[in-house]
């Protein structure tokens, strides 16, 4: 039966800024590219495209997270909401894992636990999200941010990243682009999408920049420890005397586990400025709106931090060194390709040169028949605000990244100009 309403105009409509983020995400690209694999090849679908190694044997968890997560479970003490109590163990713990890397000792009250870096993201950008401001980002960089800034009506500014300077921050360009309404910058190290490790020199000259422009810097450090070149890992709150930092972790990437949804902010801020205005509050009510870990992860997350052996991490370290050289040296052989070495996480990237290919115009092109006529799949430069460069994850095991590579190098070769 047809239901007619005398009702001729309805009140409501979508949220034209959640398109628009959407649209920014990895997430999405993923999709169309997937969406474009031959569902008739046999062959096995090739995934260089997200930082989630944990699908592969090689790089599995350390047995003490898995304990950890099943004594949780089988307790019956975290099958309902977390309690205060749990929350602070959590922020405590943490606060002396990272204390080991600073000048100074974290208190349990630096830290607030998230559902994951991403929600550390969104608290951040939301909390900062006052109307008029704008945030520096980086370009390259990762989408996630310029989807929530987006959706929150918060102005992007982009300063580019320079690969033939390790991908360093231009500095001068980043304080022409800053104003009296600019209230962050964001800087990824270990970086995403680049792979680079930022040294302590310059993660001090940005530091000294955002004192300079009365602006925050918010520190993804997702990939924190998660090197094999010649700089270590340095965290920004290192000099959180000098401009206050927010720092984004979780366990996600270096312990294999982003499905465990566990990730922290931590106040890096001792002069308290952050504080004097209105900062730390602004996230403490955000955080008060929005969903919290899951309680079984808050319930292992003290003995993954502190159990955790020693040869667990170094063992990753010489995977991702091994996996890195192995595509590096790949992508150097292909003539359309020019990768830049990278020093950490789980990514590279690499420029196009989209002259030597035949009816192919741009990344996006590139990567969708990629998908189509080989099931591999690389993240399109576009995507993270560089055209005509890809981004490939190396973090996969040896031998599908081998088959990945030549499958990669036959595409271009028979894709090839002809002189």
């Amino acid at each position: 039966m047809e239901i007619c309403s005398t009702k001729s105009r309805w009140n409501f409509q979508g949220k034209e800024e959640a398109k628009k983020a959407s649209a920014c995400t990895i997430r999405s690209y993923l999709n169309t590219l997937n969406e474009n694999i031959n569902k008739n090849d046999t062959r096995n679908v090739i995934p260089l495209s997200h930082g989630d190694p944990s699908g592969f044997p090689n790089f599995r968890t350390t047995k003490v997270s898995e304990d950890a997560l099943i004594d949780s479970l089988q307790s019956g003490k975290y099958n309902g909401y977390p309690q205060k109590s749990d929350l602070l163990q959590a922020s405590r713990s943490i606060a002396e894992y990272l204390s080991r890397d600073y000048p100074y000792e974290l208190s349990p009250n630096d830290v607030h636990v998230t559902a994951g870096a991403k929600q550390a993201i969104d608290v951040l950008i939301t909390a900062l999200a006052v109307p008029g401001a704008n945030i520096l980002l980086p370009r390259p960089g990762y989408p996630a941010y310029e989807a929530l800034a987006t959706y929150n009506r918060l102005e992007m500014r982009h300063y580019d990243l320079l690969p033939e300077q390790d991908w360093e921050a231009d500095i001068d360009g980043l304080e022409a682009l800053a104003d009296d309404r600019t209230v962050a910058m964001v800087v990824i190290n270990p970086g995403n999408p680049c792979g680079n490790v930022y040294k302590r020199e310059h993660l001090k000259k940005i530091a000294e920049a955002a004192r300079k422009l009365g602006m925050l810097v918010i520190s993804d450090e997702a990939y924190g420890h998660l090197v094999f070149g010649s700089n270590p890992f340095v965290p920004m709150g290192v000099f959180g005397e000098i401009a206050p930092v927010l720092t984004i972790g979780s366990i996600s990437k270096r312990w294999m586990v982003p499905g465990w949804r566990f990730g922290w902010i931590v106040i890096c801020d001792p002069n308290s400025i952050l504080q004097k205005h209105g900062v730390v509050e602004s996230i403490k009510n955000y955080l008060n709106i929005g969903v919290v870990p899951p309680t079984l992860t808050l319930g292992a997350i003290i003995r993954i931090l502190v159990e955790t052996p020693e040869d667990f991490y170094s063992n990753t370290i010489n995977l991702l060194r091994k996996a890195a050289d192995t595509c590096y040296g790949g992508l150097r052989e292909i003539p359309c390709f020019t990768p830049y070495k990278p020093q950490g996480s789980m990514f590279l990237m690499a420029k196009l040169n989209m002259s030597l290919l035949e009816g192919i115009n741009n990344d996006l092109e590139f990567c969708t028949r990629l998908a189509r006529e080989e099931s591999v799949v690389v993240l399109p430069g576009e995507a993270l605000g560089l055209k005509n460069w890809v981004r490939v994850t190396f973090a996969v095991e040896i031998s599908a990244l081998e088959d990945g590579l030549g499958r990669i190098r036959a595409f271009c070769f028979r894709n090839a100009k002809q002189t």
